[in-house]
């Protein structure tokens, strides 16, 4: 079964297609990827402007055209937090799904952290023991910790890279103030959640995923020594201010820093490093495996049922 995997996220349109069956691991097989960065199309009202509908529409048409050149038997398409937070976004919706014959849903924030928590559980499996899973995207941060395939916590927080940078950083170089308002943000937002979370934070391994975490922990590799796989909270601190340090043209000759990478990286540097520091975790192990890969596991299992 060849299925697709739609992710309308806050960055990106993304159309992940995979080769799976009931029991099998899904094997990707094609990708297509748009840079959109929806937020940035939201006007002061909160709604997503004409112009943002129109380019997300487009985005959406050359996506579905790409998973029917690959023969795609099926479509899964979800949306995140751009489009869960517009106040015009459930009118967005309905209208691609009529246009497009599609089924668009908006995936809750719990809901992302719950299928990215399964899709790590399945990832390292029964023997890895009770999971703590960090996942950073354009708007949000997610957070689940528990020892079955579903989280016994799952909380969500509007600390996204993408929405941080827009709303927090100004200058280039980020100015000094807008780095200590954007740190002071980041920990009033985990106070909400920490007590929550420092209850359930004895875990055997935390786990990060997303291409932000990814990314980090690759130059935590390259900067300050490791096999790119592991984040350390030593070098989270190190890290974030020397980012932040950073003009954006020097952020984007990084080896292996994409230019939309670059203009998030720092924001989601401080989000790592408060996280790591608040829940007192040493270092996160990278899953290859996210939301996507959730999404299709959640769905066979249905299929199964």
């Amino acid at each position: 079964m060849r299925l697709g995997v739609l992710d309308v996220g806050s960055n990106t349109v993304h159309l992940q297609v995979v080769d799976t069956h009931p029991g099998a691991r899904p094997n990707p097989t094609f990708n297509y990827k748009e840079e959109l960065r929806l937020t940035e199309y939201l006007d002061p009202q909160n709604n997503i402007s004409d112009e943002g509908i129109i380019q997300l529409r487009l985005c959406i048409q050359r996506a579905i055209s790409q998973a029917k050149s690959v023969q795609t038997t099926e479509l899964l398409p979800f949306a995140t937090s751009a489009l869960r937070e517009a106040d015009n976004g459930e009118s967005i919706i309905k209208a691609l799904n009529g246009e497009f014959e599609i089924d668009l849903q908006v995936l809750t924030g719990e809901e992302e952290a719950k299928l990215t928590f399964l899709a790590a559980r399945r990832w390292f499996g029964w023997s890895s023991g009770r999971l703590l899973v960090i996942d950073i995207g354009g708007g949000s941060l997610e957070i689940a910790v528990g020892v079955d395939e579903s989280p016994e916590v799952a909380v969500s927080l509007p600390l996204g890279a993408g929405r941080l940078t827009k709303n927090h950083l100004v200058g280039d170089p980020h100015t000094e103030k807008s780095i200590r308002n954007l740190r002071e943000h980041i920990e009033s937002q985990l106070d909400e959640v920490l007590p929550t979370l420092v209850h359930h934070q004895d875990n055997d391994r935390a786990i990060a995923t997303s291409k932000t975490l990814r990314t980090l922990a690759r130059l935590c590799g390259d900067w300050y020594g490791g096999n790119g796989k592991i984040i350390k909270v030593e070098a989270m601190r190190k890290m974030s201010i020397r980012l932040g340090e950073m003009s954006l043209e020097e952020r984007t000759r990084i080896p292996g820093v994409s230019a939309n990478r670059a203009r998030q990286i720092v924001a989601g540097a401080f989000v790592t490093e408060s996280v790591m520091r608040n829940l007192d975790l040493p270092e996160l192990e990278i899953c290859p495996w996210a939301l996507r890969e959730g999404v299709v596991l959640k769905w066979m299992d249905w299929m199964e049922s």
